[in-house]
C-alpha cells in the first residue's frame, strides 16, 4: 500500500510540474499540450492507440524472448568453450559498435516493413546486456565451489558440463536476472526505432504520423501508453526474477 502511494505521489508530482510549465509559459498546445488535452485525446482515439499498442507489445515480447535466448547461448559458448571465446567475443563487441539507427534501415531493407525487422531490432538491443551480465556471472563463480566440484567429479564423464550445469549456471542466475531487467527496460527502443524507420503499425508509427500532422496531443498519448507498457514489462520481469531467485541478494532489493 505504501509503495503504491509513493508511486502515485511521484506520478502526480510529474503531472503537476508539467501542467505548471504549460500555465506559466503559455506555450501553444501544438508545441506542448496540457495533461488534460492528452487525456482527452487518449480517450477519443483509444481504439487507434490500443491497436498500435498491441503491435508494439508483440514486437517487444518477441524481441525480448529471442534476445534472451541468443544472449544466454552466446554467454554459455563464450564462457565454457575457449575456441568459441576467441571467435565470438570480438564479434559480440563489434556488434555493439554500430549505432542502432544506422542498422535500422538495413534491417528494414532486408526483412521488410512487417514485424520481422522490428523484432530483429529489439533482439539486437537486448541480447548484448543479457550476454554480458550472464557471462560476468559465469566468470565470477566462487572458485572454491568449482574446485570442490572438480574434485568430486574427477574421472567422471562430462565433468566440465556437470560443473557448468550444477555450479556455474545457478551461481550466474542473479547476474542474468540483472541483465533481464536491463533488457526489459531497453526492449522498446528497438521496436520503436524500427517503426520510425519503416513500419505500417505500432506506437512508433502512430507517433511519427501524429508528429507529421502536428497532432502533438496524440503523440503524447501514444508516448504515455508506451511508457506504461515499458513499466509493466519491467515490473513483471523484476517480479518473476525475484520469485525465481528468492535466495539471491538482489531479490531483497525490491523496486516497490
Amino acid at each position: 500500500m505504501k509503495a503504491a502511494l509513493r508511486w502515485f505521489i511521484s506520478f502526480a508530482g510529474l503531472v503537476a510540474a508539467w501542467w505548471l510549465v504549460v500555465i506559466l509559459t503559455g506555450v501553444e498546445p501544438f508545441i506542448l499540450p496540457s495533461p488534460l488535452l492528452v487525456v482527452l485525446k487518449l480517450i477519443e482515439r483509444w481504439d487507434y492507440i490500443f491497436e498500435n499498442a498491441i503491435t508494439t507489445t508483440i514486437e517487444i515480447l518477441l524481441g525480448l524472448l529471442l534476445g534472451t535466448v541468443i544472449g544466454c547461448f552466446s554467454a554459455l559458448m563464450v564462457g565454457h568453450f575457449r575456441p568459441a571465446r576467441r571467435w565470438l567475443m570480438p564479434m559480440l563487441v563489434v556488434s555493439q559498435a554500430f549505432p542502432v539507427f544506422a542498422l535500422a534501415p538495413i534491417l528494414v531493407l532486408w526483412l521488410g516493413y512487417d514485424m520481422a525487422s522490428k523484432v530483429a531490432m529489439a533482439t539486437l538491443i537486448i541480447f548484448f546486456p543479457v550476454t554480458a551480465s550472464f557471462l560476468d556471472g559465469l566468470r565470477r563463480t566462487e572458485p572454491g565451489w568449482v574446485d570442490l566440484a572438480a574434485t568430486m567429479t574427477a574421472g567422471q564423464s562430462h565433468a566440465r558440463l556437470r560443473i557448468l550445469w550444477y555450479i556455474r549456471i545457478p551461481a550466474a542466475l542473479p547476474a542474468l536476472g540483472s541483465g533481464l531487467r536491463i533488457a526489459a527496460a531497453t526492449a522498446p527502443i528497438g521496436a520503436i526505432v524500427g517503426e520510425w524507420v519503416g513500419g505500417s503499425g505500432g506506437l512508433g508509427f502512430a507517433m511519427l504520423h501524429a508528429n507529421a500532422r502536428m497532432q502533438v496531443d496524440l503523440m503524447f498519448a501514444a508516448l504515455f501508453v508506451l511508457a506504461c507498457i515499458t513499466l509493466a514489462l519491467y515490473f513483471t520481469v523484476d517480479a518473476l526474477v525475484r520469485r525465481a531467485l528468492p535466495w539471491s541478494p538482489d531479490s531483497a532489493l525490491s523496486v516497490e
